[in-house]
């Protein structure tokens, strides 16, 4: 067949498979409204049965509603009034943090010799909170994704605030509204790399500090620890994609939208013109505009609603949030440019495209900290598979992942949206709390891909603790869990980077040149004053002479508040109504989704077909990720060794896989307190390394491992030193708690009995762990011997 045929052929089978998604797309919006009206419809129904029975009563419910509505038009209009005026103030200011807590000035990047608008402020301990200076410290990094900074704290509870009261120091990283002139984020990388540095000056005798990532923050944080592994401590990303082409959850609607609007706007070109008429400066306001546009009934209709429906309380929370998501900030057009090329459109993260401030490039698996992966099935700006694809994409199996000694967990959400991640009070008290009284804990698992399953349990006295538990995992079978589609439908993404990159050479070529030359510091101005998510808000505020009755007449109606019980039959008939309505924009949303995601399958699985290359290329091919080399490569190595490694591999040797309980890891790192004169005297990140390795051997070959352990520890000093550390270990009875299955202590002997002195034979009196060096010289394999083969 000819490849004409061949690519024929390739854009039928697509076609139908898109125009088979579509229609069930489709059929579940249909029966979503339906059911959703239906329920309506039934509910309105038994209400007018039970209100006609009283018509009376009905003419004095009406006449009751009427006033009641009219007094909540009220105050809801003097809480949209309030916000402009919150807006316009929070702007005189300079649009400072919003955070909840109070601080102080660390680093400003404005005064460095290259200047960039972030700055490191350590968080003040509110009153009642003691922090101990020499606990980790937490750095936290809040995106600039349009909005400005303070999401992470932005409340008591919060991530701010579970940290705090862990007794942990707390630094934030800000960022100003207006960019400094030519900065990019490879300066921005740079500069947080300063900071990272500057805080662990100021605890020396602290663990390196935790970097913890919202959303855009999230990849900021990754590349902030690949460029300077040796400062960061654990990694903790809440929501960041890292995946951009990931997306497609379950056979729903079309759950990730906005992996498609790159594609169907043709690229980063939009993003360049945008940032050229604002005089080279990108507004995110857009961008926000972007979010809102993605939850229209929420958006247009249902956070509206809840604040008319509920005018005497909720006008707090709303003001309180419209704070953060009406603070836009702006971005230079290199900045904004570099993230569309690069992440967004490009993907180029974790393919080691994108080169840091030092001219070589990012590479993911230089971290040497284990990372944290938060993501929530409920989020369709960061999508599981945007979250966790990366690790598929960086690492290729879970060999790989043990072998380089790299410890990675994740954290599923099932429901909460993706701002609910970093503002939800529930959210931070459970998930975050965990998160920050574990990490010690995940320093301790040994190194392979884990989840993390948080369970409550209410006690005695009412009191919710939750026992948090680890699960070993195999990277293949979550990503394959994860990708329906077994990523297939990531490959079209690659003809979106392609023609992205034509239509970016075309407009800086032919168009930009025009638009720049008519582009003044005044238009740009007045475009962004203009922004309709800017006019909302200023054009309804204390500016706006038609508004001058609302104070009066707000104070009237708290003096004379009439409220009805939300069972009235007409506040019934409204919240039906209401709830008609947002159906109805649900429904609009997935049909419109639905549409845009056959037309990017479309248009892109087509032009796909007809630019593919073999299927040798980079780009498109196969997700196919396989830890079989890094398996016979830690085989070759099973004779290779000393004394570090032998103890890594007894601990491989007895060590009860799958789920691992937090008490369990608590008892671990007790032993490893008490007993740290005998232990080896490695770093976390070493450690994790030779353990990884060792347990790769002990899965694959375990009999093997068994027999040449021996070999690890020639010299006679080392194995009784090892014996010794191996019969402290087990005298303890916090560790023979721990060792109660029969195979355990069959294992025990065994080592014990391989690793028993020669008759005749004379140890010298072992050495403290302490004096041994942190590399122990290792005996090499010789290459005469055959591979050992993986364990049937």
């Amino acid at each position: 067949m000819s490849s004409v045929e061949q690519n024929a052929n390739h854009v039928v089978t697509a076609n139908d498979r898109v125009t088979q998604l579509f229609q069930r797309r489709s059929e579940i919006a249909r029966e979503q409204w339906t059911n959703r009206a239906g329920k309506t419809t039934e509910r309105l129904a038994a209400v007018q049965a039970r209100a006609w029975l009283d018509p009376w009563q009905m003419i004095e419910d009406w006449w009751s509603y009427s006033v009641d509505a009219a007094q909540r038009s009220v105050l809801f209009m003097d809480t949209l009034r309030e916000r402009g005026n919150n807006y316009l103030r929070h702007v005189e200011a300079g649009q400072p943090p919003v955070l909840h807590f109070d601080y102080e000035m660390v680093l400003d990047a404005r005064t460095f010799a290259h200047p960039v608008n972030y700055a490191l402020i350590r968080i003040t301990p509110p009153t009642g909170v003691t922090v101990d200076p020499t606990r980790r410290p937490y750095v936290i990094i809040d995106p600039r994704a349009g909005h400005g900074p303070g999401i992470g704290g932005f409340k008591d509870d919060s991530q701010v605030g579970v940290a705090l009261r862990g007794g942990h120091p707390v630094y934030f990283v800000i960022f100003f509204r207006e960019p400094e002139p030519g900065q990019t984020l490879l300066d921005v990388c740079a500069v947080e790399a300063v900071f990272v540095r500057k805080v662990r000056e100021l605890h020396p005798d602290s663990p390196k500090p935790a970097i913890v990532g919202n959303c855009q923050g999230g990849w900021a944080a990754m590349m902030l620890a690949a460029s300077g592994p040796e400062d960061t401590g654990p990694i903790v990303i809440n929501g960041a994609p890292m995946s951009y082409w990931g997306g497609a959850w379950g056979d729903g609607m079309a759950d990730n939208p906005m992996r498609y609007s790159g594609g169907l706007l043709g690229g980063s070109w939009l993003a360049s013109l945008t940032a050229d008429l604002g005089n080279g400066i990108f507004d995110g306001a857009w961008l926000v505009e972007n979010f809102e546009g993605l939850n229209p009934a929420n958006t247009y209709w249902d956070k509206y609603y809840h604040v008319f429906a509920n005018a005497d309380t909720e006008p707090p929370r709303f003001l309180e949030f419209e704070r953060w998501w009406g603070g836009f900030y702006l971005m230079n057009r290199e900045e904004i440019e570099w993230i569309t090329r690069n992440l967004f459109v490009g993907n180029q993260l974790w393919q080691g495209g994108t080169r840091n401030g030092k001219g070589t490039t990012f590479d993911l698996r230089d971290i040497k900290t284990p990372i944290v992966l938060f993501a929530s099935m409920g989020d369709n700006i960061t999508p599981p598979q945007q979250a966790f694809n990366w690790v598929a994409d960086v690492y290729g199996s879970t060999e790989e992942i043990r072998k380089r000694g790299q410890t990675i967990v994740g954290l599923l959400h099932h429901d909460i949206g993706h701002l609910g991640i970093f503002v939800s009070g529930k959210v931070a008290k459970k998930e975050h709390a965990q998160i920050v009284e574990v990490l010690e804990s995940i320093e301790l698992l040994p190194p392979g891909l884990y989840g993390m399953e948080l369970t409550e349990v209410r006690g005695k006295d009412g009191q919710v603790t939750y026992q948090v538990e680890f699960h070993e995992r195999e990277l293949e079978e979550v990503i394959g869990r994860l990708n329906r589609f077994a990523r297939k439908d990531e490959k079209p993404f690659a003809a979106v980077s392609q023609v992205s990159e034509l239509n970016q050479r075309a407009y800086e070529l032919l168009v930009r040149p025009f638009v720049q030359s008519i582009s003044t510091e005044p238009t740009a101005e007045l475009m962004r004053t203009l922004h309709p998510l800017r006019m909302q808000r200023w054009g309804f505020s204390e500016r706006n002479p038609w508004l001058s009755w609302l104070p009066l007449a707000t104070e009237q109606v708290k003096a004379h508040r009439a409220a009805v019980p939300k069972t009235q039959y007409f506040r019934q008939l409204e919240q039906n109504n209401a709830e008609l309505i947002s159906a109805g924009l649900d429904y609009y949303r997935a049909m419109r989704d639905a549409l845009s995601e056959a037309l990017f399958f479309q248009i892109y699985g087509n032009v796909l077909g007809q630019v593919r290359a073999s299927d040798a290329s980079p780009l498109l091919a196969e997700f196919a990720p396989t830890g079989e080399q890094f398996v016979q490569e830690a085989l070759a190595a099973i004779e290779e060794g000393g004394f570090n490694e032998a103890f890594a591999r007894i601990s491989a040797l007895l060590t009860r896989q799958g789920e691992i309980s937090l008490s369990r890891l608590a008892l671990t790192r007790d032993i490893a307190k008490d007993y740290a004169a005998l232990l080896p005297d490695l770093p976390l990140d070493q450690w994790r390394r030779i353990r990884g390795e060792q347990e790769i051997i002990v899965r694959h070959a375990r009999d093997e491992a068994l027999r040449t352990l021996p070999a690890l520890v020639l010299d006679p000093t080392d194995r009784a030193r090892l014996l010794q550390l191996i019969d402290t270990l087990v005298a303890d009875p916090r560790v023979q708690e721990r060792m109660t299955l029969p195979e355990q202590s069959a294992t025990l002997k065994q080592i014990r009995a391989l690793l028993a002195l020669p008759e005749g034979v004379k140890a010298a009196a072992p050495a403290p762990a302490a004096a041994t060096p942190a590399a122990a010289p290792r005996r090499k394999r010789s290459p005469a011997k055959p591979p050992i083969t993986a364990d049937k």
